[in-house]
């Protein structure tokens, strides 16, 4: 299974072997949903808190007298009827944390990684280096290969200080080491942006 090798003009310079093991398999919808699910659930930081009606300010005496003054009864203005009152069953600080086996995500970055292959959008340049750090200049190689209006991330095998500068200024650009790669991140892309020797790197983690 071949796939085009570009470089950053947007031109053929060679073909690459994409392993079928991790570029054909047929993606569970359900499978990559619950992944998704995974990774943004420990994303939450879980710090959402609202006081009881034990815990607002005020209320040490009856607002007014129980009976005759034609209006409804009250005993503490930090009734949950109240405004600035106490809230009832609000959020809480607690841990969102999931867990999931190490083999379940890395079928999921597979599933992932093949459903991007079958729509399309799997793109291997055989480099990124950036002589300057000018977002004009990435921004150049995004047309050239033809990303269109989608996001993109691109796949590097270590970090580049001239590329990681330029892309800062472009919401649409995304990048990650392909050390790090996960479902959820791919499935977030429009586009993905293999260099060779990120995509080889991915390759043999995954083909383990």
């Amino acid at each position: 299974m071949e796939t085009k090798l570009l470089n950053l003009k947007g031109q053929e310079v060679g073909k690459y072997e994409l392993p079928e093991v991790i570029f054909a398999r047929k993606a569970d919808p359900y499978f990559l949903y619950e992944a998704v699910k995974y990774y943004l659930a420990n994303r939450r930081s879980g710090t959402a808190s609202t006081k009881t009606r034990g815990e607002v300010s005020g209320g040490g005496r009856k607002p007014w007298k129980q009976k005759g003054t034609g209006r409804a009864r009250s005993g503490t203005i930090r009734s949950p009827l109240w405004r600035k009152g106490g809230v009832v069953f609000g959020p809480r600080p607690r841990s969102y944390r999931q867990d999931m086996p190490a083999e379940k995500l890395r079928q999921a970055l597979i599933d992932a990684l093949s459903a991007m292959h079958a729509a399309g959008s799997v793109i291997v340049v055989d480099n990124l280096t950036m002589e300057q750090p000018k977002t004009r200049e990435l921004q150049a190689i995004f047309s050239a290969l033809n990303l269109g209006s989608k996001k993109a991330l691109f796949v590097l095998d270590k970090a580049d200080k001239n590329f990681t500068t330029a892309s800062r200024n472009l919401a649409h650009v995304k990048w990650c080491l392909a050390a790090d790669l996960n479902a959820y991140q791919v499935m977030s892309a429009g586009r993905l942006v293999f260099t060779s020797a990120a995509l080889n790197f991915v390759s043999a983690k995954l083909a383990v």
